[in-house]
C-alpha cells in the first residue's frame, strides 16, 4: 500500500486533491489508520484516479464524473471522449496543448491497465554518484510544474560548470525530495556526474548520492511529459512483486536530442522487500 504522498506522486496529482476526492466520496483510501488517521492507497486505485482526472480534463464536473464512473464507462468509450477533447485542444492556445499531453498520458496509463511486462523492469544495484547540481522547489509532481524547472536548472548548471572548466562524466540526473509537510512542494535536484576532484563552484553544489543495494529500474522513451504511464507501471510492478519504495526514483537521461520523441530516460527507484 502507498501513503497519500506516494500515491499523489504516482498519480501526478496533489495531496490536497486526493483529500478533496475522499471528502466528496469520489475516491476513498483503501485504508485509514484508526489511531493516526493516515490514509493509505493501493496501486489498483490508480485506475479510478486516472479516469477521474481524464474526465475532469474533458470538462466534466466532479458530480458528473461520479455518475460516469458509477456507470463504469469503458476504456474505448473514454478514448472516444478524449479524441473529441484532443480536437478541441489542438485548436486552442499553447497552454491548452500542454494540457493535451497530460490527457494522453492518462489515456496511455488507462490502456496499459493489467499489463505487467516483467522484462521491462530490472532489479540492479546502483553505485555512489557524485553530482554537480542545482536545486529548486516545484509546487507538485505534475509535469507542467517539474518540466520547466528542470529545463531551467540544467541550462544554468551547464553554464556554471562550463565556466568552471568542468566536463561531466555521465548523463544528466534528476532526483526528488519531499518533506514532512505534505503540501510543502517538491524539492527538485538537477545534476551532472563529475569526477572525484571536482568541488562546489559559483552557482552550484557538489553532492554524493549514496550507493543503492537494490533499485527497480525501467526505461521511459519519449518526452518526460508522458512519463506517467511508465511511472505507474513501475509502481504496479513493485507492489505485485512484494517491494516498497525507499525513496523517490532517480531519472537518468540516457539519450537527449532536439526531438523529444527520441528521448530515453531510465527511472531508478530504490526498493526493499515489503
Amino acid at each position: 500500500m502507498f501513503t497519500i504522498g506516494d500515491f499523489a506522486r504516482h498519480g501526478r496529482v496533489s495531496i490536497r486533491m486526493l483529500r478533496h476526492y475522499d471528502s466528496i466520496g469520489l475516491l476513498h483510501p483503501a485504508r485509514v489508520d484508526p489511531s493516526s488517521g493516515y490514509r493509505f492507497y493501493e496501486a489498483a486505485q490508480l485506475s479510478r484516479l486516472n479516469r477521474i482526472v481524464a474526465l475532469k480534463d474533458l470538462g466534466f464536473t466532479l458530480q458528473q464524473v461520479q455518475t460516469i464512473l458509477d456507470e463504469e464507462v469503458s476504456a474505448p468509450e473514454l478514448r472516444g471522449m478524449l479524441r473529441l477533447r484532443r480536437a478541441e485542444l489542438e485548436a486552442a492556445i499553447a497552454d491548452a496543448a500542454a494540457g493535451l499531453v497530460q490527457v494522453e498520458a492518462r489515456l496511455r496509463s488507462i490502456e496499459s491497465e493489467g499489463a505487467m511486462p516483467q522484462e521491462d523492469v530490472v532489479i540492479k544495484s546502483l553505485p555512489a554518484l557524485r553530482l554537480a547540481e542545482l536545486s529548486g522547489t516545484a509546487a507538485s509532481f505534475s509535469p507542467d510544474a517539474i518540466g520547466p524547472l528542470v529545463t531551467r536548472m540544467f541550462d544554468e548548471l551547464c553554464a556554471h560548470t562550463g565556466a568552471a572548466g568542468i566536463t561531466p562524466v555521465g548523463p544528466g540526473t534528476v532526483y526528488y525530495e519531499t518533506g514532512d509537510a505534505l503540501d510543502a512542494g517538491v524539492v527538485v535536484h538537477a545534476g551532472l556526474p563529475v569526477g572525484a576532484g571536482v568541488t562546489a563552484g559559483p552557482g552550484f553544489e557538489v553532492v554524493t548520492l549514496p550507493a543503492v543495494e537494490q533499485a527497480a529500474t525501467i526505461m521511459h522513451r519519449g518526452s518526460m511529459d508522458g512519463v506517467l504511464s511508465t511511472s505507474q507501471l513501475l509502481a504496479r510492478w513493485a507492489e505485485a512483486h512484494g517491494y516498497r519504495f525507499q525513496r523517490h526514483a532517480r531519472e537518468i537521461t540516457l539519450n537527449h536530442s532536439e526531438n523529444p520523441d527520441e528521448w530515453v530516460t531510465e527511472l531508478q527507484a530504490p526498493v526493499v522487500p515489503a
